[in-house]
């Protein structure tokens, strides 16, 4: 065995370096795969227990030095908002500062420019739109503002996050969502007292524009729209979206509002002619991120050969579970994704029962895709905010922007399909 590792080792390795040469790792699974010595596969599997537990390491190191990490392009708070609301700020949330990013989309808001916001993700993209709505309503408390995300998870995640936003601020406004959940009473209530509306393009459609009479409140005070994870409207989907946008803004000038619009997306390479075509307006773009990251590892792991005959590899989602593991015995919170239901309950199956002795109860360990109670995913949503939960299989439906803590592990069982989707996974 020996001898079989140190033909593995390249050139400029020593004993210890092989350890850090992902080249390397990569290059003995191939031999494992290939040779037909069993030794040689286990000394594989031995490699990629040793990575997991270098990976686990360096998270520990990064851990302890993130409170000590201040980016030199954060930007300081200008006159753009009411002294009150800086202090409270301040006091409730420890904003005191604004990254460059935040500033100058801020900046562009307050001076009447439609906006699109590129920065990576958890850069704090969404004080970008959530303190110019703040200011408007505190100024005014009959402007409204209109929230447009894709998914029902973000909808309710950013009510919940604006609602603890306006509270840290010193405010009280009537922030709700607008979507299939939504129960047919509350729906009057938000069509008349509604100042900051949270919905999706597919309610927009069919249950708001048709019925804009009702609405007259919102579209004759409306004075911000956010548009989201820009980057899901492209394609026939996209050319929906950008029609029913245009009604939108041609009912706003209807009732004499014209709203600045702001949208914002993460993964996305022509960002500033999307939002033009798909609003129909020249857009501001903003794309220098000023906030903080940590160090990211990016590993992707090929499945090894299963038959050697045909060429077909072993499963993905057993690959998955197996590197899922030692991140959740370690502590780490973890996020699996798969392609499916099904290989959401197959994979969410595999690690309770690896987790079943001495690592805590099942339910620290949940599963999250379409079909599930509204309740359930929100608690969910809160467990993993909170802590409670310590891993989450799912599938796309947590795809997009959802603040669900600081996730310490993304793993893909499998391509998410594009590579912008991919991206949007690891976070």
């Amino acid at each position: 065995m020996g001898a079989a590792v140190d033909r593995l080792l390249p050139p400029h390795a020593t004993d210890a370096s092989i350890y850090t040469d992902v080249q390397g790792l990569s290059r003995l699974k191939a031999l494992g795969r290939r040779d037909e010595d069993a030794a040689l596969a286990e000394v594989a599997r031995q490699f990629e227990a040793i990575f997991i537990q270098m990976m686990l390491a360096s998270m520990r190191e990064a851990s302890m030095g993130d409170e000590l990490f201040d980016s030199d392009e954060a930007g300081m708070y200008r006159d753009l908002f009411d002294k009150q609301i800086s202090l409270n700020m301040a006091s409730g949330r420890g904003i005191e500062r604004l990254y460059t990013h935040q500033a100058e989309a801020i900046e562009a808001v307050h001076a009447g420019q439609d906006v699109v916001v590129v920065t990576p993700t958890a850069s704090g993209k969404t004080l970008c739109y959530a303190l110019p709505a703040l200011q408007a309503i505190a100024e005014d408390p009959a402007a409204r503002a209109l929230f447009l995300f894709p998914t029902k998870a973000l909808g309710q995640d950013q009510v919940t996050e604006f609602g603890e936003l306006a509270a840290s601020a010193g405010l009280s406004m009537i922030t709700s969502t607008y979507d299939g959940d939504t129960p047919a009473p509350i729906r009057s209530a938000i069509r008349a007292a509604g100042q900051v509306v949270v919905t999706n393009p597919d309610m927009l459609h069919s249950a708001i524009l048709p019925h804009h009479t009702k609405w007259f409140q919102l579209f004759e005070q409306l004075q911000v729209i956010v548009i989201d994870e820009l980057h899901t409207y492209r394609g026939v989907f996209g050319g929906h979206v950008a029609n029913v946008l245009r009604r939108l803004l041609r009912i706003c000038a209807h009732y004499g509002s014209r709203p600045v619009i702001v949208c914002c997306s993460a993964t996305i390479g022509n960002p500033a002619e999307l939002a033009g075509i798909l609003t129909g307006r020249p857009m501001r773009l903003v794309d220098r991120n000023g906030a903080p990251a940590g160090e990211r590892h990016v590993l992707l792991v090929d499945p090894p050969v299963a038959e050697p005959a045909s060429g077909a590899r072993a499963s993905a989602e057993t690959l998955a579970q197996r590197w899922a593991v030692p991140f959740l015995r370690a502590g780490r919170q973890t996020i699996v994704f798969g392609r499916s239901r099904v290989a959401v309950e197959i994979l969410l199956t595999g690690l309770r029962e690896s987790m079943r002795e001495s690592y805590g109860p099942r339910s620290r360990v949940r599963g999250y895709r379409g079909g599930y109670l509204p309740t359930e995913r929100r608690s969910i949503e809160r467990g993993l905010r909170d802590g409670e939960i310590l891993g989450v299989v799912s599938t796309n439906a947590l795809e997009l922007g959802v603040d669900i803590g600081r996730l310490d592990a993304a793993i893909l069982a499998g391509y998410a399909g594009s590579v912008a989707a991919t991206w949007q996974r690891f976070g």
